[in-house]
């Protein structure tokens, strides 16, 4: 498991949230909206398409949906994957003309291994590598779960051309592998050397990536100043980053051709600018967050006037960490993978900066984020760009700054410590620059964004305003947004810090809501909001939570624009947080009360987690760590409820074969005490009346938390349940 230090400034960042108080109260991915205004598609045009693993036809085991942290499939895309024991393969449905592949993949920690490559049954000489050498990052200071960043990417070019309807199939050739995702492109051929630029090779570096060409890069930079330096195909290591980069192009043959091994590329405090970079990878070796280390492709300033484009950037702590004077710079049509930290942060004076069309995927840290430290970010946008699975904070984070626009992004799977989009006076350090003049957020489509925030104990929206250490002044203009999936709210308004500083000023309009997993509007902090054309369909508990926190801070005004619908009713008890799917009024009496509640456990095997034991899923299953009886599992309810009978199941006859699992049932209110309902006894799972047992609760029994507590297992020794479901009726 990888360590990380804490010593710098975007540490800073996740501690200072780390300390706030706990608050009251057969897919296809085209990525296109769910649903969407009248409006272009949100997201960037790519060169590639993705077909998710769990929509293929495949011999492993499908896994998930799960939102719980610190999963496998909660951190994938989609919230599923496919797990493949040795053996065992996916194949993917091949949806355009393509010559290669790129695999999202996790294999469990210190493993490696390979994948066989098969395109229509023949199997290629090539395979791809697979590791678990830069996933599995641990970040200490964060409560709850301490591991995540559990997938990464690999990618291989086929060495033929497949067609639509094509069938590439990828196989576990040796250790276990979980697939998330397949992107399939048609990769160009390389590009030619630009006539009058100055190659790399020509000063001595070599493409064959053994030697150091360090120097060369050095030498072909200062040799074209004001021109082009050739990156030509092939491999090149750097082993100390470059300075002094300034008025130049540096240009490569594509980013599946030309590629640069170095964890710092360029690393300088100021430049004249004028900084071009194109057209190739930089692929480092970063496999621990280490803030106080420049382990960046760009750390600091490229100068004004500068671009970086069609570049493939993985393995870095950060993509992009810019400070100092990078005014009008251009950052687009970019690929940012597996960073531990930000893709990109602007970290203040950033004036006219635009970072626009680039696909960024498994971020450990805010993907996209502008931070006003020093200076006021300005008049700067993201948009149109596509994020996928930041596992630790979120989508896009606004920081502070005046008049920024983010603009048509898609954002999918936040996790842990994230919204989709965040809009914040959280400051972290000073100076600070808070939210000033116009913030533009229009156009943008959330899918299954937003997260339960360990430090806060507390569910966090899909797109959240935020007055953490100072009031909102700005105008926040919230136009044409389409959040489908929440796990839990689509907007909240909320003062993070505990300070209970206002958030004024926001308007929301024109905006579709689908499936939130609590409410459509969670308003914790004192200010005012005007909503307008915002329709709201399948909400999980009710319209509003219009909770202040802290108690007493003052009340929130939601003022009505005109034309809202689905979300008119409120949450009455701002003594409990509402839960995903715990309806007001009460849903039906007869339907399982714990299915997808929260569930917890003593301990766990590998992938077998409490969720499984949740997730309506017979076929899967938690399994709690072996040889160490007694074991609990604990299923939250949401609220008190009557529960008059439990149905307890193991995967179906034709998997598993009879046992006794000896168990108590204990029940309570608050989390932190338990009664025994139901004293020890052996319940026996059989094959023959379906592998499931059924406990009766004494009538009058009200819990809000159940605990299985399980003492031994006659079939494993470790508990073993693939569902709880949990009944009002006897």
């Amino acid at each position: 498991m990888h360590r990380s230090s804490t010593a710098s400034a975007s540490t800073t960042r996740l501690s200072a949230i780390g300390v706030a108080v706990a608050l009251a109260g057969g897919m296809l991915v085209t990525l296109t909206p769910t649903a969407a205004h009248a409006r272009a598609a949100a997201g960037a045009s790519l060169p590639f398409t993705s077909v998710e693993a769990e929509s293929a036809s495949t011999t492993g085991t499908k896994i998930g949906p799960d939102f719980t942290q610190a999963t496998l499939a909660s951190e994938a895309s989609g919230r599923q994957a496919v797990r493949l024991s040795s053996g065992q393969r996916v194949e993917f449905t091949v949806p355009r003309a393509a010559n290669a592949v790129n695999v999202a993949y996790n294999v469990p920690d210190g493993q490696s291994g390979t994948l066989n490559v098969y395109v229509n049954g023949t199997k290629l000489a090539k395979t791809i590598a697979v590791t678990s050498k830069y996933s599995y990052v641990d970040t200490s200071w964060i409560a709850g779960a301490k591991t995540h960043h559990f997938y990464d990417n690999a990618r291989v070019l086929l060495g033929q051309n497949v067609q639509a309807g094509d069938k590439v199939a990828v196989e576990a050739a040796s250790t276990q592998v979980t697939v998330d995702v397949a992107d399939f492109e048609q990769v160009a051929g390389a590009a030619t050397q630009p006539s009058g630029s100055v190659s790399v090779t020509s000063k001595g570096a070599d493409p064959s990536g053994q030697g150091d060409s360090t120097q060369a890069f050095r030498d072909a930079i200062a040799a074209a100043q004001g021109g082009v330096v050739w990156i030509p195909p092939g491999d090149y290591k750097l082993t100390s980053s470059l300075n002094g980069v300034q008025n130049v192009t540096l240009q490569g043959a594509g980013s599946w051709h030309s590629i640069v091994h170095t964890s710092r590329f360029i690393d300088q405090t100021s430049s004249s600018g004028s900084v071009h970079i194109k057209d190739f990878a930089v692929i480092g070796e970063v496999t621990e967050r280490v803030d106080s280390n420049p382990d960046n492709f760009v750390n600091g300033s490229l100068g004004p006037g500068s671009s970086v484009s069609g570049m493939w950037l993985q393995h870095l702590k950060v993509g992009l960490w810019l400070t100092g004077n990078n005014d009008n710079l251009v950052v687009e049509n970019n690929r940012i993978l597996d960073t531990t930290a930000d893709g990109l942060n602007l970290n203040g004076s950033a004036k006219g900066v635009r970072v626009r069309n680039n696909f960024l995927r498994n971020q450990g840290d805010d993907s996209l984020a502008m931070w006003s430290l020093n200076a006021p970010d300005t008049n700067s946008s993201f948009e149109s760009n596509t994020i996928s699975q930041p596992n630790l904070a979120n989508g896009i984070a606004i920081y502070g700054g005046t008049d920024i626009t983010v603009k048509n992004n898609l954002i999918s799977d936040t996790n842990a410590l994230g919204s989709g989009i965040a809009i914040s006076n959280q400051k972290f350090l000073d100076p600070f620059h808070p939210l000033a003049g116009t913030i533009t957020v229009d156009g943008n489509t959330l899918v299954r964004a937003g997260a339960m925030n360990p430090n806060w104990n507390h569910p966090m929206g899909a797109l959240r305003v935020d007055s953490y250490d100072s009031a909102i002044e700005a105008t926040v203009n919230i136009t044409n947004t389409t959040i489908t999936d929440s796990p839990y709210s689509a907007f909240e308004f909320v003062s993070g810090g505990g300070s209970g500083y206002p958030v004024k000023n926001v308007n929301v309009s024109g905006a579709t809501v689908a499936n939130p997993g609590t409410v459509v509007v969670q308003a914790e902090a004192q200010g005012a909001a005007k909503f307008s054309d915002v329709t709201a369909s399948s909400v999980g508990a009710a319209g509003v939570y219009n909770c202040p926190f802290p108690a007493g801070s003052g009340t929130f005004s939601l003022n009505d624009g005109g034309g809202n619908s689905g979300w008119s009713s409120t949450w009455e008890d701002c003594s409990s947080w509402p839960q995903p799917g715990q309806g007001n009024p009460d849903p039906d009496p007869g339907r399982n009360l714990a299915k997808g509640r929260p569930a917890t456990a003593t301990g766990s095997q590998d992938v077998y987690t409490p969720g499984k034991a949740v997730d309506g899923d017979a076929n899967t299953y938690w399994e709690s760590a072996n040889n160490a009886f007694p074991q609990a599992l604990t299923v939250d309810l949401g609220s008190a409820q009557a529960v008059r009978r439990l149905v307890l199941k193991l995967p179906p006859a034709t998997a598993w074969e009879a046992r006794t699992q000896t168990l108590s049932v204990l029940g309570g209110t608050d989390g932190s005490s338990y009664a025994t309902v139901v004293g020890p006894q052996g319940y026996r799972f059989d094959p023959a009346s379906g592998n499931k047992v059924t406990v009766a609760l004494p009538g009058g029994t009200s819990v809000r938390y159940v605990r299985l507590n399980v003492t031994g297992n006659t079939g494993w020794p470790a508990a073993q349940v693939s569902e709880v479901e949990a009944y009002l009726t006897s």
